[in-house]
């Protein structure tokens, strides 16, 4: 694992992170430079790692996995070169989907030749209340008929299709109305209407409109009015997924300002010989070190066959807030510096402040997880920390 982890590394810190100011321009020069990482992480063995085996990939365990992701993560564009983006839709996929989208979709997205997209989120609509949710698909014949709009559809314009939540039961409790639907982007229904600026980045973030959409029945992923249950067990092992790339970012956002704190100077003597600075760095290590432990720790409940609900929940909040407090200080330690693209901390702060909603606001996460732990209480049980 050791020999892995440090290939993995050395690959982001060599060849991804080098990329970055072009990957960030997009463009067919984009483009043409990702496909030849990506045939690079295929010639080194590197590709889909974390796949299941009998997908093609590398199969490794959770456990395992989180060394790989978190040197990984260091890149917002580390997943894309490693093909490893495309892990959750293909659990989905390998679990729930007919065999004719497993033939069509599945193989093909494993091996990078188009990406998936996930549809929930609705303009208007509080996200963190998905029983709200108002795009409708309606049966005709064989057929599903959807209308309605989505956004934050992450990659819409570069996918060749989108898994979509919709209310498909009139007369079914709310957790037991909503599907998921496998639909195709080029269908002419189906219309982004803009891809969404996030503080200020271009982040393939799209709004979609479904207009009159038509797809067989057949697209349905998993039993009608399961599609809560299926995108839970979607968005459960996202949220660790994110967790580990956290800590890439975080840690690469700590090498910064160390470094930074021993190249520069001021009032006489280094940067580095300055107490508050100082407590920059420990306070840094300490959350990194923190949450690392709470992610390599949730990774072996859900090795073990847990859902790690708890661990999951908290760390999803305590990530996201780690992520936050070390690149502010990165920043803060580079001045004005921080503040420019001369450095990557800038767009790094910057999106790091959408962790705090990715698959769930921190407060749904802290409601949920201390409800969980008091019912535990209430029913005369208590949490035994430490205990596998």
């Amino acid at each position: 694992m050791n020999e892995l982890r440090a290939r993995v590394r050395a690959f982001v810190v060599d060849l991804v992170e080098p990329a970055e100011p072009v990957l960030h321009r997009g463009g067919a020069e984009a483009a043409e430079l990702m496909a030849d990482l990506q045939r690079q992480a295929k010639e080194a063995g590197l590709w889909a790692i974390g796949h299941p085996e009998h997908l093609g990939g590398g199969g490794l365990p959770f456990l395992d996995y989180v060394h790989v992701n978190e040197v990984q993560g260091r890149s917002e564009y580390g997943q894309v070169a490693l093909g490893t983006f495309t892990l959750q839709d293909s659990l989905m996929l390998d679990r729930y989907a007919s065999e004719e989208w497993r033939s069509a979709y599945l193989e093909p997205i494993v091996r990078g030749d188009f990406w998936p997209s996930f549809a929930m989120t609705e303009p208007g609509i509080a996200g963190s209340d998905p029983t709200q949710l108002r795009t409708s698909a309606v049966v005709d014949g064989d057929h599903w008929v959807i209308n309605g709009r989505k956004w934050f559809t992450t990659g819409a314009q570069h996918a060749r299709y989108t898994t979509v939540m919709v209310r498909t039961e009139t007369d079914a409790p709310v957790h037991e109305s909503f599907s998921l639907i496998i639909v195709p982007t080029d269908d002419p229904g189906y219309r982004i209407v803009r891809d969404t600026p996030v503080l200020g980045l271009v982040e393939d973030h799209c709004e979609v409109e479904y207009v009159d959409l038509r797809v067989p029945l057949t697209n349905t992923l998993g039993p009608r009015g399961a599609g809560f249950r299926i995108a839970q067990e979607r968005l459960g092992p996202g949220r660790i997924f994110h967790a580990m790339r956290w800590l890439g970012q975080a840690q690469r956002a700590f090498d910064l300002m160390c470094q930074r704190l021993n190249e520069r100077e001021a009032h006489g003597s280094p940067l580095a010989q300055k107490q508050l600075m100082q407590q920059h760095v420990f306070d840094s290590w300490t959350e990194i070190q923190s949450a690392r432990l709470m992610t390599l720790a949730a990774a072996e409940r859900m090795d073990a066959g847990d859902q790690a609900r708890i661990e999951i929940g908290a760390l999803k909040v305590a990530g996201a807030r780690t992520l936050h407090n070390v690149i502010d200080r990165a920043v803060q330690v580079h001045g004005a510096q921080g503040l420019t693209d001369d450095t990557p901390l800038g767009r790094m702060y910057r999106t790091a402040r959408f962790a705090r909603f990715y698959d769930g606001p921190d407060e749904v996460h802290i409601e949920s997880v201390a409800k969980r732990l008091l019912r535990r209480y209430a029913a005369g049980d208590r949490w035994e920390f430490g205990a596998p």
